[in-house]
């Protein structure tokens, strides 16, 4: 029997999802529809009661019918009691502070798994470095999902797979055989550096393909873009100690083709958006509520990049775009007047 199919840790039974936004609940709905018993925390109390009365979430995921057995709650200490698991679905800049509320409460021994794909601002840290730090856990001791995870399209139970990296690979299997499913999965992986990075790196570069499908730039175009993309995620990835086969895989190619392809990615929608001729602000404002994390994570990424000597020429681009008002047709034209080079240099 290979080591996956093995149990090498008691069973988890008992989820709580700190997040209520459409991954955390589609993550949510994942785990209760491969059995597990799953509560849910959200911000708001409104949200909680339609998620635990009438099993939807239409903010988030309009039109999806939640499993009946998927609880729901504002109240972080009763969503945390008994958990076995607690998974961490609130995006990337705003994780500290939750987690400075919720670490007095998380449950003893519980596997703790992130959801969130970014770098802190200030800090430069992974979010499972974050994670470490705040609940004072071992960093190799956190699971972290990557992948291709267009939300609305596995919540519809659409076939979807997901790496869940650690560095203890006996709590990545135990969160694989609790979130596999009919419809979704779940691989692992010890290479956490990796898959955060290529996780954080590829709302950047949708950023850039949305950006070129508003200047009506066509599929050359966003193939060029995904594929040079990729190699400054894997040259960062590299100087920091990631296995390059990560991103050749679902947390590299896998969710970088789907994030800056599909009309579902955020930040592909954004990045049309501004190529379009709209404001950061005006994108912003369309985008409802919902965060568009590469307009912030090219300033973090673009940050720990240069701390580490790495060049990363469409992240510039697009800091510059979102952060110094330049346009995305004059930053296009600085990419492609870039001094010539070996395609591996």
């Amino acid at each position: 029997m290979s080591r996956e199919s093995q149990p090498v840790r008691p069973p988890v039974r008992r989820v709580t999802v700190l997040g209520s936004g459409s991954w955390g609940t589609t993550f949510a709905k994942v785990l209760a529809d491969a059995g597990r018993d799953v509560t849910m925390w959200a911000r708001r109390p409104e949200v909680a009661e339609e998620i635990q009365r009438r099993h939807s979430n239409e903010a988030y995921l309009p039109g999806v019918t939640l499993p009946k057995q998927l609880g729901a709650t504002s109240d972080p200490a009763r969503a945390l009691q008994g958990a076995d698991a607690v998974v961490l679905a609130v995006p990337s800049q705003s994780l500290r502070a939750n987690l400075l509320r919720w670490r007095d409460l998380l449950p003893k021994d519980a596997i703790l798994v992130s959801l969130a794909k970014g770098v802190e601002l200030d800090t430069l840290l992974r979010m499972s470095e974050v994670i470490s730090e705040i609940a004072e856990v071992p960093s190799d001791e956190v699971v972290v999902v990557s992948g291709p995870n267009l939300a609305r399209e596995i919540a519809q139970g659409q076939p979807a797979a997901a790496v869940l990296a650690c560095a203890d690979h006996d709590r990545a299997v135990a969160i694989q055989q609790a979130a596999f499913n009919p419809y979704f999965r779940p691989y692992t992986n010890t290479d956490v550096v990796g898959c955060e990075l290529a996780g954080a790196c590829k709302n950047v570069i949708a950023l850039s393909c949305g950006m070129a499908a508003g200047l009506g730039f066509g599929a050359n175009t966003m193939a060029t873009l995904i594929t040079r993309g990729l190699a400054e995620m894997a040259r960062l990835g590299s100087k920091l100690g990631a296995d390059p086969l990560t991103f050749a895989g679902l947390a590299g190619v896998g969710d970088l083709v789907a994030t800056c392809s599909s009309p579902l990615s955020r930040n592909r929608t954004f990045g049309e958006r501004v190529g379009r001729g709209e404001t950061i602000e005006e994108a912003k404002a369309a985008q409802g509520g919902q965060v568009a994390e590469g307009v912030t994570s090219c300033v973090s990424i673009r940050a720990l990049a240069e701390r580490v000597g790495v060049d990363m020429p469409i992240t510039e681009a697009m800091y510059r775009v979102c952060h110094e008002g330049c346009a995305p047709a004059q930053v296009g034209a600085e990419l492609l007047g870039r001094q010539q080079k070996h395609e591996w240099s």
